[in-house]
């Protein structure tokens, strides 16, 4: 059941240190719409989440960042979002466009991570992630955090937790804004 993909990921995010409290969201793509947690909802706590349509109104329970999850499902053949906020990846967004991964699997699998700006809820991040989720799999909003699609939620999660390891890497080599 749905509800028991997005508690498994959820776990797995706050279990991480991906996300904390009731931040970020996630979403998987369905017929006319996509099924996105509730606003301010525990990732890991198993609630239902709730049916956005492709258009018009979504439902007031719906995460504030809906239209992220519908532009970049309007833009790209992902079908699974995952949105969290990873510490070390947040901070290495302060003040670079881009973030260069040097470890292997980061280097290998997302070997340039962009960072656009945005504020969280608005029409403008939504444009931005989407644009940038075109052609790769991860995306850091300046100072927020990442966002990350894929085929799957279990896909999404993998480039979120790749991501902030290979911010982990850049920190500890002294590297803090990932520009080499």
């Amino acid at each position: 059941m749905l509800d028991r993909e997005f508690e498994r990921i959820g776990k797995r995010l706050f279990l991480e240190g991906l996300v904390g409290a009731n931040f970020g969201n996630m979403s998987v793509r369905g017929e006319g719409g996509f099924n996105i947690t509730r606003s301010g909802a525990y990732l890991d706590s198993g609630e239902m989440p709730v049916f956005v349509p492709d258009a018009g109104d979504a439902p007031r329970e719906a995460s504030s960042e809906y239209r992220v999850h519908r532009a970049v499902y309007r833009e790209t053949a992902h079908s699974a979002i995952v949105h969290a906020h990873p510490v070390h990846t947040v901070a290495a967004s302060l003040d670079t466009d881009l973030v260069r991964p040097v470890d292997s699997e980061g280097g290998m699998l997302c070997p340039t991570i962009p960072v656009v700006t945005g504020s969280p809820g608005t029409d403008e991040i939504a444009e931005n992630v989407a644009g940038a989720l075109r052609d790769g799999h991860i995306v850091i909003v300046r100072g927020h955090g990442t966002f990350a699609a894929g085929k799957t939620l279990d896909e999404a999660y993998i480039y979120t937790s790749i991501a902030e390891y290979a911010c982990r890497i850049l920190f500890l080599l002294g590297r803090p804004r990932g520009v080499l």
